[in-house]
């Protein structure tokens, strides 16, 4: 297994988006060629794939690192290990590389959220030293 950064839209890529995503949510879409290209451009995105020995893409997560006021931040969101390669530590591998790069880009430190009915990937979070917050989370829908 590999974690590569992604660079451009391949067919390939676009196709594994579209198997990945419902895997992580029923309530978006998969991401259009379009919108998978926005992500790639991106100067604050970054957007990792794990492979598998044989190649294919079996994971995918992305990271964002943007400058606030009080400093530079960073998010991980949508980390998704296809169910035929769970419990490989293929979540693991994609968390510390997007670690390593927000650190490399000047955060100090890295958020994220995840559904509490995800329990593998909840407990994966702690065990690499993620700390539950208490905080207030707050979402407008247009």
């Amino acid at each position: 297994m590999r974690i590569e950064l992604v660079e451009n839209v391949s067919d390939e890529l676009f196709e594994a988006f579209q198997h990945l995503v419902p895997q992580l949510t029923q309530n978006n879409t998969p991401p259009t060629r379009t919108e998978l290209a926005a992500l790639v451009r991106s100067e604050s995105s970054t957007l990792l794939i794990a492979r598998a020995d044989g190649g294919e893409i079996i994971g995918a997560l992305s990271l964002t690192v943007y400058r606030v006021p009080t400093g530079i931040r960073s998010i991980i969101e949508d980390v998704i290990v296809d169910t035929s390669a769970r419990g490989q530590g293929i979540g693991e591998a994609l968390m510390r590389r997007a670690v390593q790069i927000a650190k490399e880009k000047g955060a100090t430190q890295v958020t994220l959220t995840s559904n509490p009915k995800r329990e593998a990937a909840n407990r994966l979070y702690l065990r690499m030293g993620f700390k539950k917050r208490e905080t207030n989370a707050y979402i407008y829908k247009f």
